[in-house]
């Protein structure tokens, strides 16, 4: 358990680190800074407004899962354009933008996205989350959806996209890390891309002989075992979350690029992230640790995030 806090121990040090600096050193906008934030926090404003009120009426909670994908393009459009659409900030503005399509692809495809725009197939995890004897009663899920689901995402999502905000500030020529940040930035998009078409296909062909009728346990190998150890995701039980976390870390060092130090309180977003995403992952293993029996041993033997040992060897 010490060795799986260590990462988000360190992002949790980071994020508070970033917050002390931000005031200590007394971070100050300048004007275009302060009008853009202003466009930034009304459309912020707008989808916690948006997610609460329909996700409340609707009872699906998805909202922000629609709009997980789609926002930081937005955000980050603004801060190009307002920063005169300078070259770095229309570079990641751009990396962003396929990040987005990506990401807003492989959610359609899951039926998350109908023309009644309140419906769609929703995260089965709000669902198991709803019968937590902490949140069942209608009072307390509506305060966990307003404040988490609802504020703390959306704000998060905005955080993501703040080392433009300060790259902006500094009309500097594209440089050596730009261009290191925007590789990287590919890479971890990359590998985000296929581990998540592995998982699609996996769990599609899994999903097509349920439908037959047929017993998990009397599906051929691999798919007898229930989760995924197919490619990346035999060396790592979670390569898409490194893909994603990694994107958000990359897009960091566009603002050390631009000209500020290379600790900014701009890495505040990825690294909260980087928590959030930490407990996504204890509390979707909790739930595939309930459902297949060898998923137990498969934690133990693989990698979290980085693909490392192999958990099975392929012929």
């Amino acid at each position: 358990m010490i060795k799986k806090a260590i990462v988000p121990g360190i992002a949790a040090m980071l994020a508070i680190a970033c917050i002390v600096v931000f005031f200590v050193t007394g971070y100050t906008f300048n004007q275009n800074q302060l009008d853009t934030l202003l466009i930034l926090g009304i459309v912020c404003g707008g989808s916690i407004l948006y997610c609460f009120i329909v996700g409340e009426i609707s009872g699906n909670n998805s909202q922000m899962d629609k709009l997980w994908s789609i926002l930081p393009a937005v955000y980050a459009w603004i801060i190009a354009a307002k920063g005169n659409l300078q070259p770095r900030l229309v570079i990641m503005a751009l990396l962003v933008t396929l990040w987005g399509i990506r990401l807003t692809f492989n959610f359609a495809r899951k039926g998350a996205y109908r023309l009644k725009f309140w419906e769609g197939e929703e995260d089965y995890r709000w669902a198991i989350l709803r019968k937590n004897k902490y949140l069942s009663s209608r009072i307390a899920w509506m305060l966990f959806d307003l404040l988490f689901i609802s504020i703390y995402q959306n704000v998060l999502i905005l955080l993501t996209t703040f080392p433009g905000l300060v790259a902006m500030a500094y009309e500097t020529s594209l440089n050596w890390i730009d261009f290191v940040a925007g590789g990287f930035f590919l890479l971890f998009l990359f590998i985000e891309t296929v581990s998540d078409e592995q998982q699609w296909k996996f769990q599609s062909i899994k999903h097509a002989m349920l439908d037959e009728g047929r017993n998990l346990e009397d599906l051929p190998a691999p798919y007898n075992k229930g989760f995924n150890t197919v490619g990346l995701w035999n060396r790592a039980r979670h390569p898409n979350y490194l893909g994603e976390q990694g994107n958000w870390f990359a897009y960091y060092f566009f603002s050390v690029a631009a000209g500020a130090f290379v600790f900014n309180w701009s890495l505040l977003g990825s690294m909260l992230l980087i928590l959030l995403f930490f407990g996504s992952t204890v509390f979707a293993e909790s739930i595939s640790k309930s459902k297949y029996p060898l998923y137990a041993d498969y934690c133990k033997k693989v990698s979290c995030y980085i693909p490392w040992k192999a958990y099975e060897k392929r012929k």
